[in-house]
């Protein structure tokens, strides 16, 4: 066949789509099985980071929470996974850990479970709960953990799809989600309210006030962070409710 011609060009244009197709199909089922891992391993360090680990001990030095530690020493502090429905019963044969948060919002409340992580750390119970919502560009999600009172916060972290650098992406910032730390989550009056991201905040370090200050520059981004908390929290308050270990009176 004739390299100049245009035959040529078309069936030499076709075989090499295929072979690269080939290829890349090769390619990403061969590395699934890592990226699976690795997506894995990455939600269950952001479940410890909540409550404070970051480190563990490995041969008696402490060592920063890799993602393969985090899997390694997950079970250790994680007690209890629970999926509950709208009604804050336990949803029997649910692998909590499965759930994914973001195909549970396309379905109508009635319909999604929710999930919920005990853990204990140095003798104290904590409560860590999956949340998601939108920011001003794309999703928003993260973890919140609450104390033994059900109240009171002890961490969070977010992460984003498109948040703007600078701005909304700032909320994977330490210095911001440090600021959630024993916040509370109920009003004086035991209302659910949430933490409140808010702009112009001059409330100090009042921890009492259900709020903390914004980033400056990304309101959107900031009343996406308040409005997934207290959204997504609501659905726990059934749970929380039936629970007589807990401190806190709920309405």
């Amino acid at each position: 066949m004739d390299k100049n011609s245009n035959a040529y060009t078309f069936i030499f244009a076709i075989i090499m789509v295929v072979v690269v197709a080939a290829i890349l199909a090769f390619t990403s089922t061969s590395l699934q099985e890592k990226q699976n891992a690795n997506v894995r391993q990455e939600k269950k360090q952001n479940i410890l980071y909540t409550v404070g680990v970051d480190s563990v001990m490995v041969d008696g030095e402490k060592q920063e929470l890799t993602r393969p530690l985090a899997e390694a020493n997950f079970d250790k502090y994680i007690k209890k996974m629970v999926a509950l429905n709208k009604d804050g019963a336990v949803a029997e044969d649910v692998d909590a850990f499965k759930i994914d948060l973001a195909k549970e919002l396309k379905k109508p409340i009635e319909e999604q479970v929710f999930p919920l992580y005990e853990a204990e750390v140095q003798g104290e119970t904590y409560y860590i709960i999956p949340i998601r919502g939108k920011g001003l560009w794309g999703a928003i999600w993260g973890y919140i953990s609450l104390k033994n009172d059900v109240n009171t916060v002890k961490g969070v972290i977010f992460d984003h799809k498109s948040e703007t650098p600078g701005l909304g992406a700032e909320i994977t910032k330490a210095w911001f989600e440090e600021r959630f730390s024993d916040e509370r989550i109920f009003d004086s009056s035991g209302n659910l309210v949430g933490v409140s991201v808010v702009k112009g905040y001059g409330g100090g370090n009042d921890k009492e006030d259900n709020a903390v200050n914004a980033i400056s520059g990304a309101t959107v981004t900031g009343d996406g962070v308040s409005d997934m908390i207290e959204e997504r929290l609501s659905h726990y308050l059934p749970y929380f409710k039936k629970q007589e270990n807990f401190k806190v009176a709920v309405k």
